[in-house]
């Protein structure tokens, strides 16, 4: 594994969002914060995907307790998040990241915490997130749900700053010119933790119970969800603005975690039959569990 990541030139100077403690390393503080005091925030960052049993994940979760911060969200449990993804009736951006396109983008409305407690006022996020050779890049608005909903479902206006502007147009660009509808839905129980000193900027997350839904997609519904990755298997990710340090990378070699291509949207979409499972599939059921 690469020890030194190529920067990008475009770093943005906005904090992160609730789950992200990503920046450009200024703002390691108040890029932990729920909600940030600007609405619209982008940033880029390469990011490095382990899937690893989920025994496994406390002895992991001690290693990096000892090195990086505990997120001010994360608590004893974590935190939930869920996501709903825009896609169009064939399915693009699905086969934009099958085919590895060197740019391909997704769009999604995002919320933090417990579902059940969602109304037409929580915040959310509309996000668009994209994948610019090997860097990953991510823009999103703070909205109330009914606004998110209005924008992307209901492909109309809604208020926003004028720095809010280009991302409101270009979401309304999305979904109008591609016919984009509610495709899937997924959810998971996160744990994560933010680099400090020599390592700020560096951010790893625990994702389990990674479930998901094909129907149903308001986000507090109390609809039926199904695993789509294994309970016994656990998503880490790796985010990075610059640089993987070496003792994260000795601790990868050590515990001979492999890297690998997952995204829980195609999981979702492969789960319900939408299209046929690709080579990067995780079985829904674990064989070894036997």
């Amino acid at each position: 594994m690469l020890r030194r990541l190529r920067r990008s030139s475009a770093i943005a100077d906005s904090p992160a969002d609730p789950g992200d403690g990503g920046g450009d390393g200024r703002v390691s503080d108040a890029g932990r914060a729920l909600r940030a005091p600007s609405r619209l925030h982008a940033f880029n960052r390469y990011e490095i995907k382990y899937l690893v049993d989920t025994g496994l994940v406390d002895e992991l979760r001690d290693e990096m307790e000892r090195r990086l911060d505990r997120d001010a969200h994360s608590g004893d449990e974590g935190y939930g998040i869920w996501s709903v993804y825009y896609d169009t009736r064939g399915l693009r951006f699905y086969w934009e990241k099958i085919e590895g396109l060197k740019f391909r983008r997704k769009l999604r409305i995002r919320h933090y915490g417990d579902r059940f407690k969602v109304t037409a006022d929580t915040p959310v996020f509309v996000e668009i997130k994209q994948r610019v050779n090997r860097v990953t890049q991510k823009r999103r608005v703070c909205l109330p749900y009914a606004d998110a909903l209005r924008l992307c479902d209901g492909r109309e206006p809604v208020e926003h700053t004028e720095a809010e502007r280009p991302f409101v147009e270009e979401v309304l660009d999305l979904a109008c010119r591609l016919d984009l509808r509610a495709t899937a839905m997924t959810g998971y129980q996160r744990h994560a933790y933010v680099g400090r000193d020599a390592d700020v900027g560096l951010r790893v997350t625990f994702d389990q119970r990674v479930r998901g839904r094909d129907r149903d997609f308001h986000i507090g519904a109390d609809a039926q969800n199904r695993f789509i990755v294994p309970p016994t298997k656990t998503i880490i990710e790796v985010k990075a603005n610059e640089r993987v340090p070496y003792w994260l990378t000795d601790l990868t070699a050590k515990r001979n975690l492999q890297v690998v291509r997952v995204s829980k949207y195609c999981q979702s979409v492969e789960a319900f039959g939408r299209a046929p499972r690709s080579i990067f599939h995780i079985p829904d059921h674990d064989p070894h569990s036997a």
